[in-house]
């Protein structure tokens, strides 16, 4: 089986980490689908990405805290390419401020991206995933292993280490249909929302920055190395793992 004939599924893919390694993937000559909530944005990254690596790209709409969007993705991608062998659940979100101001509608908002949403579609794709003997890759975070500062957001550390648990639990319980389930999580990230808050808090980037020994932010094209590595052969010994991804954070804690 050449990469050429895989397909890969993302979801948040239309920017950020989620676009990262959906280029990962793309540079290694497989199919892609970009999923996300944003129907346009997914559509222009997904002709952005067929048009530089010459690969097959579908965008496709889909709401992950959804289940009925869900299966409409996993039909829809079925439909296009009969296969797929690896699925990577990036979308997500994180609401911030002090955990005793942190309302019930923003806790339930978090919970339903972050962990509903990774579970449904796992569980939505597991059937494919268990004919191809295929790969899961959920992205969790260093807020998993270690609370975070200057920022607060309690929900989203919790729904992140969540998410490791999870992908222990599914890795053991697939494991015997030949399914890989790992995570990435991910270290202060260089996309456009941690660009937003260096442009309005200079501190709080420092404080960032500081605290991890590379002394530089992480690169959504270090996250997506590491995913394409954890769907590849290469990794086939490596499943039930959360590897962190963060220029040595959390070590240092």
């Amino acid at each position: 089986m050449t990469e050429a004939t895989r397909t890969a599924v993302i979801t948040g893919a239309a920017g950020g980490i989620g676009r990262a390694i959906a280029v990962g993937f793309a540079r290694r000559g497989t199919s892609v689908v970009i999923a996300d909530i944003r129907p346009d944005a997914a559509e222009r990254t997904a002709m952005e990405i067929a048009d530089e690596f010459g690969v097959e790209a579908l965008g496709l709409a889909a709401d992950v805290t959804d289940s009925s969007s869900v299966a409409q993705l996993a039909r829809a991608s079925l439909e296009r390419f009969s296969r797929v062998d690896h699925l990577v659940n990036c979308a997500g979100m994180s609401l911030n401020g002090p955990s005793i101001e942190h309302s019930d509608e923003a806790w339930t908002k978090v919970l339903d991206l972050n962990l509903s949403g990774t579970f449904y579609v796992c569980r939505e794709f597991a059937p494919a995933l268990i004919e191809t003997e295929g790969t899961i890759v959920n992205i969790s975070s260093i807020a998993a292993f270690s609370a975070t500062r200057p920022e607060v957001h309690v929900g989203y550390d919790a729904t992140k280490a969540a998410i490791a648990a999870l992908t222990r639990t599914l890795a053991v319980e697939w494991a015997p249909h030949g399914v890989r389930v790992n995570a990435v999580a991910p270290g202060y990230t260089n996309t456009e929302l941690l660009k937003d808050v260096g442009s309005a808090d200079p501190a709080t980037m420092d404080a960032w920055i500081a605290q991890t020994p590379q002394r530089r932010l992480m690169e959504p094209a270090d996250i997506a190395e590491v995913v394409v590595f954890l769907s590849s052969p290469e990794s086939r010994a490596i499943t039930a793992q959360t590897i962190l991804a963060d220029g040595g954070y959390t070590a240092a804690k």
